[in-house]
């Protein structure tokens, strides 16, 4: 498997004589898949099944800009399995989107679904483009278009967008409405759940903007009590400060930790004072990064990734830390709120210091569990309070973190594998009882 040194990882390539080297996620996560195979002796024809997307849909659209020009987007949809319900996924936007990765990202939807027992399959979509670099009208026109060219392969009772990098709320107001205007008038009404993440005023859900944030946060809690950790007092420094990044950097605060750094895709700051979370998250909010923001003072990755913390929040991208940022980390605990935030190196190096892993098939699954909650309500025509919903979402993700450790005491594994390795345990049932047809 070739790599690229995590530090380029943003670009997500590297030029060696000329060639493109890229870092293949979708590798990384069969690796895995294989590891936790052999825990549970899964059958060989299953993991055959698994080991490919059901379909990878590639469109190719055009979108009228405000110049008068007319652009040509590259829009992907993986479906990767859709044996326990529709498939469900969010839609990135990004110009490193690339099939590799979004086929990674699908698989690990399908793998976080069984894990939480929802009735969902695994997707996975997104267009290659920067979205900061277009206009709010070109965005709605790009994503609009983009629901157009897909058509048929989305629907609400076989496969589900929500939001993921890139995306937001708004995303999933234009595409609902691209979508229900296209059914007919009679079934208009009926296709609300054909998205998740959309505004509470649309069909939302109320606590869906902090779930994966809040989902996080019950499986520091969870882990601290087990390790018997204090996080009232204790520090924390966050990688990524959008959605998930920064609720959860709100939610520890209330819980009485301290963020000491953060960083984004514009650069890294550090207060040992500890920053205000709550205003942090607002600026970022105003100003679309954490740019120029004065409550803290500029330093380099390398002295980020090096800051002393009792935990670390890696809440971006993928493959940000290798093993170069691993042996810098001085950390007692690693929460993955992004996808493939580690790399296999950065792992081995974090597990070998004995610095504890949440990872990220388990961590930052409340993003799909509150959307299958919102897709209840849509279907139902129900409104649950947001106490309804945090209740929920408390019991399914610390249910889940309790079977995760447990699995991993009792067969000697790390909690990625045994996140996996249930995962794969619950769709094998159900192959096993099903088989194949004809």
């Amino acid at each position: 498997m070739s790599t690229i040194g995590p530090q380029s990882a943003t670009s997500k390539a590297a030029q060696t004589h000329g060639e493109e080297v890229r870092y293949e996620f979708f590798k990384v996560v069969q690796g895995y898949l294989d590891r936790a195979a052999k825990v549970i002796n899964l059958e060989p024809w299953v993991a055959a099944i698994l080991a490919q997307p059901k379909n990878e849909v590639i469109t190719h659209f055009p979108v009228k800009m405000d110049s008068g020009e007319v652009r040509l987007f590259k829009g992907y949809r993986i479906q990767h399995n859709n044996l326990l319900g529709p498939f469900k996924g969010g839609i990135r936007y990004h110009e490193s989107v690339s099939l590799d990765d979004l086929k990674a990202l699908a698989a690990m939807m399908t793998w976080k679904c069984a894990l939480m027992r929802i009735p969902y399959g695994g997707g996975k979509g997104g267009i290659k483009f920067n979205p900061r670099e277009v206009s709010r009208a070109e965005l709605q026109r790009i994503t609009r278009r983009f629901t157009h060219a897909l058509g048929s392969n989305i629907g609400p009772e076989y496969d589900i967008p929500a939001p993921d990098v890139g995306t937001n709320s708004q995303t999933m107001s234009w595409m609902m409405d691209t979508f229900m205007n296209t059914v007919g008038h009679v079934n208009k009404q009926a296709v609300k759940g054909v998205v998740t993440g959309k505004p509470v005023a649309s069909g939302g859900t109320l606590g869906r903007e902090k779930a994966t944030g809040q989902g996080l946060v019950h499986c520091i809690t969870e882990w601290a009590k087990d390790s018997g950790f204090d996080i009232e007092g204790s520090t924390f420094t966050v990688q990524g400060f959008g959605n998930v990044g920064s609720n959860a950097a709100v939610l520890l605060a209330k819980l009485g930790a301290s963020c000491t750094a953060v960083g984004d895709h514009t650069g890294y700051l550090a207060n040992p004072e500890g920053f205000n979370a709550h205003k942090l998250q607002d600026y970022v909010q105003a100003k679309g990064s954490i740019a120029g923001y004065p409550g803290g003072k500029s330093i380099t990755r390398e002295e980020f990734f090096a800051t002393k913390t009792d935990m670390f929040l890696p809440c971006a991208l993928e493959n940000q830390v290798g093993e170069a940022e691993a042996k810098l980390l001085d950390c007692k605990m690693v929460g993955e709120g992004a996808n493939g935030p580690l790399n296999p190196e950065g792992e081995k190096v974090l597990l070998d210091k004995g610095i504890a892993i949440l990872p990220d098939v388990l961590a930052n699954s409340g993003g799909v569990t509150v959307s299958y909650y919102e897709w209840v309500q849509n279907k139902r025509s129900e409104s649950w309070s947001l106490e309804e919903v945090d209740e929920r979402l408390e019991k399914a993700m610390k249910r889940s973190y309790r079977e995760v450790y447990n699995f991993s005491r009792e067969k000697k594994c790390d909690m990625r594998v045994a996140a996996y390795a249930i995962a794969l345990q619950r769709i094998e049932a159900v192959y096993r009882e099903r088989e194949i047809f004809p």
